[in-house]
């Protein structure tokens, strides 16, 4: 029985366990993350978009709660979460708060990266056994200290996309390596305890290349690492994701988050680790329809218990926002199961398809929503108005933008591997 009060009875999760056929354990981290969220998450959104500020306290409680060693493997102090079972439970806490969920999601693929997506892909066993041993180091941080660790990606030009070299780089010097670089729409910046840096490795003077890419966990305090810049945006404002700048900051090769070339490998062989940012915006999808049928039905707390259900128009609106979801949630669902080493063409092809449709849909569903519940449900005072500006901002992320996956469905559709263009 649920001890909760009223207001804060678990809500009906997003993918029913018994209609989707989930695990016991992704029954269980979901139905956590509703009641986390709902507790927790939802009473402090507002505060932190408001104010544009790190929601610290919420990784705090997530640290007690255990959901910031969610990938943590289960020999190494975590609950050893698979891909999928992680995107559902973030999906979950994305629709009670979306910025906690997206800066949430850059300090968990932390360790699903150097986790199970390594464990997938080729090594040398001394190599593998290196990799345990470091990565251990890095996962006790987080399971007994709660350590923060961020993912910085973007730099303004197309490294992000795939389609050149970081052009933060790495020197190796005696012991390591000295980075330099900058990267922008760094979330968490000024919050993390360490920063997963993305850079190439460059010795002399060799051409930079994707296939020396590293991944480094360069600690927040290490000298040479600076923040800079204001954060003032549409959305998804307590992601606080300033510039971020290295300048000859000294990392030991110890720090890698993985061995030497499997940041490329994964790149090529795992595509759908470029999909963990779809969980945050298929809750806001989820919770924008909520909201507008709490609304209509006159139960919006602090909201006179007004009903406005009865009109026809209302009725047809929601129905449209409910098939839209369903859809949504259909092929996502499917793409996220899908999520392997070496997929199919079709498989890579349904992740873009899928991550298209809940960057635009998140939106679309939140935009109805504001149309059918009419002015009121514009107010600051009500959440809609926040998840429509936080689902806006899905379309825009790096590295599969909306536009980068509908480029890349025309393009694998209509030419074959090895086909070139006339």
């Amino acid at each position: 029985m649920d001890t909760l009060p009223a207001d804060l009875l678990q809500d009906e999760p997003i993918f029913a366990p018994e209609a989707f056929r989930l695990t016991p354990q992704q029954a269980e981290l979901t139905a956590r993350a509703r009641r986390f969220g709902k507790a927790v998450l939802a009473p402090r959104a507002a505060t932190y978009d408001r104010e544009a500020r790190f929601p610290i306290e919420n990784f705090r409680d997530m640290h007690a709660e255990g959901l910031l060693r969610i990938c943590v493997p289960e020999e190494d102090g975590g609950e050893g979460a698979d891909f999928t079972t992680y995107c559902l439970t973030a999906a979950e806490l994305g629709r009670y708060c979306g910025a906690t969920a997206l800066s949430w999601n850059m300090h968990v693929c932390s360790t699903l990266w150097s986790g199970l997506l390594s464990e997938d892909l080729e090594m040398t066993e001394t190599d593998r056994a290196t990799h345990r041993a470091r990565r251990a180091r890095h996962y006790r941080r987080i399971v007994e200290e709660g350590a923060i660790y961020s993912q910085p990606f973007s730099e303004g030009g197309a490294a992000a996309a795939g389609a050149i070299a970081f052009g933060t780089e790495a020197r190796p010097v005696e012991g390591g390596y000295l980075v330099n670089g900058k990267k922008i729409f760094a979330s968490l910046s000024g919050a993390a305890d360490y920063y997963g840096i993305l850079c190439t490795e460059r010795a002399g003077d060799e051409a930079a290349s994707r296939r020396n890419t590293l991944y480094l966990a360069i600690p927040a305090t290490a000298e040479g690492v600076s923040i800079t810049g204001d954060w003032d945006p549409l959305g998804m404002r307590g992601t606080v994701s300033r510039t971020l700048l290295l300048r000859d900051v000294f990392v030991p090769e110890d720090a890698m988050l993985m061995p030497r070339g499997v940041y490329f490998q994964a790149a090529g062989r795992w595509p759908h680790m470029f999909m963990t940012l779809t969980p945050t915006y298929m809750g806001l999808a989820q919770a924008a329809y909520d909201f507008a049928v709490a609304y209509l039905r006159g139960e919006v707390p602090g909201t006179p218990p007004v009903k406005r259900r009865m009109f026809p128009t209302k009725q047809i609106a929601v129905a449209e926002m409910r098939v839209m979801l369903e859809q949504t949630k259909a092929l996502w669902f499917q793409a996220i199961r899908e999520a392997r080493p070496d997929p199919t063409r079709e498989q890579v092809m349904r992740a873009y398809a899928a991550q298209h449709t809940v960057m635009e849909n998140a939106n679309a569903i939140a935009t109805k929503a504001i149309r059918t519940c009419g002015g009121q449900a514009m107010l600051r005072s009500l959440p809609l108005e926040r998840i429509y500006r936080d689902s806006r901002c899905g379309s825009l992320m790096l590295p599969w933008t909306a536009e980068i996956c509908l480029d890349r469905l025309g393009r694998d559709t209509l030419y074959k591997p090895g086909e070139r263009y006339e």
